[in-house]
Order: structure tokens, then sequence, then C-alpha cells
């Protein structure tokens, strides 16, 4: 039986800072200092997280659209400005011109038609309505008048002198196709309007020099050469439409002898 010997007391084995390759041990941080307390800069401040910047993975159309519209309606508001400028310098007889339909006499040099002398009694005209020529020293009213009769050629040819537009319509038209054409005279300056015996279209507009003839009482052409040329025909600018002759039927006073008067007015 052998004799106990000394008992064995375990060795301690120290351990440095590194072990194994000389790297820390695992799950320790190094120099045994809490990562979290880690000073870091001046002062042993913490550095601020850095915000993660999101870059989109598409081009954004969203202001790249709406700048692109606004160009187009500048360029619209400019190119309509330049368009009326144009428009608004243009004399009166080419707007006319443009017009589809409407006769210009004037350029005819008709004797007859560019006759402006006055004349006693019921006279001959070129053409039907007229739209020129010699006539009667009293003119129509012409102040937005709407005539339900036949009114007499000599005082309308002279209201056209002043300026006036003259709506014509045939006799017997439907009266709410005269309601229409009453529409674009009743309270208008330099306008006048009465049926007219044995008219070959519904409708005749006429200012001294030109006329337009349709069968279509809301034909746009119509608004178009008032626009145009109301006041603007006249051949004595500045000539009244007012205190005319308002009566209707032929005309009244002197023969028809076709003398003339002392002078154009």
């Amino acid at each position: 039986m052998s004799t106990p010997g000394p008992e064995r007391v375990p060795s301690t084995v120290k351990v440095g800072k590194t072990t194994g390759q000389g790297k820390p041990p695992a799950g320790k941080p190094a120099g045994n200092r809490p990562a979290g307390n880690r000073p870091t800069g001046k002062g042993g401040k913490g550095r601020k997280p850095v915000t993660p910047v999101k870059v989109s993975g598409g081009r954004n159309w969203g202001p790249i659209a709406v700048a692109g519209l606004v160009v187009l309606i500048a360029a619209g508001i400019i190119g309509y400005g330049v368009y009326a400028s144009v428009q608004g310098s243009r004399d009166w007889t080419e707007k006319v011109a443009d017009i589809q339909g409407i006769v210009n006499y004037r350029a005819q040099k008709n004797a007859q038609i560019d006759d402006r002398t006055h004349k006693n009694g019921a006279l001959t005209y070129v053409t039907s309505p007229p739209v020129g020529g010699a006539h009667n020293q009293t003119w129509q009213n012409c102040m937005g008048d709407v005539y339900s009769e036949p009114i007499a050629n000599e005082y309308a040819v002279h209201s056209l002198e002043h300026g006036a537009v003259w709506v014509a319509y045939k006799q017997g038209l439907a009266a709410d196709q005269v309601d229409a054409l009453k529409k674009k005279v009743e309270g208008k300056d330099y306008m006048f309007m009465s049926p007219y015996a044995g008219l070959d279209k519904n409708v005749s507009v006429q200012v001294w020099g030109y006329q337009l003839k349709t069968d279509d009482v809301n034909d746009k052409r119509i608004d178009d050469f008032i626009k145009a040329a109301r006041v603007k025909a006249s051949m004595e600018p500045g000539a009244a439409c007012s205190s005319g002759n308002t009566n209707t039927g032929p005309v009244t006073g002197g023969t028809s002898n076709g003398a003339s008067m002392d002078s154009p007015s």
C-alpha cells in the first residue's frame, strides 16, 4: 500500500492580452474596454450616426412635366400675342377680303355704285339690295334699328355711306330665323335691319361697296363681316346714324327726276 503523496494543487495558467495567433479572445473587446464607451474624436465625444441617403431607382418626371407644360403655355401666350398684334394692325379691307363669298364692288370702279350725290325721289340701283350709289339726303336711322317692313333703298344707301351695316332678309323668312338676325343688330350703333322684297337669298348683308349673301342666318361669316366693316366702311368718317328716317315704305318727298342735291352728306 503506497503512501499518499502531497496533495496536488492545480497550476494556474495566466492568460495574457492575446492568445493563439495574437488575437484577442473571441467575444471580448480588445483591452477589456466596453465597446460602447470607446472615446472617438476630440473631447471623447461619440460620433453621430450617419443617416443613409436613399437613392431613387428612377427619374422623377413630375417636375419635368410641369416645367414642360409651363413652357408650352408661355409659348402659346407669346404666339397669340404676336398673332393678335399682326391681326390688329391689318386694314379692315384686308380682313373683309379674307371672308369667302364677299363681293367687293368698290374694286369694280362702277360709276353708278361710286356715285355719292343726293337725289330726290325713287332711284334705280346696280345691285339688289344696293351697296352704294346716289341716294336721298335723309338717311335711315341706324342705331340698332329693326324694321318689320321694307324700307326705302334711297334712305338705306345713305346709311351705308355713314358706315352702317344693313342686314336685309327675305320677306316671309321664318320668325325664329328673323330672331337670330335680330340678336346681331338690336341695340348696336351703325346697324339696321329690314325685310327685302324679292331677295334671292335668305340674308344679304351690305356696307358701302361690299356685300355678302347666304341662306344660313347663323353663318359665321355674317358676324365676321360685321366685326370687320361696321363703322370702318364709312365714306364719311364721323357721320351720325341717329336722327334719321324711322318710317318704312318707299321714299317720300320729291320726284324721281334724278336731280342732284348741292353736296353729299
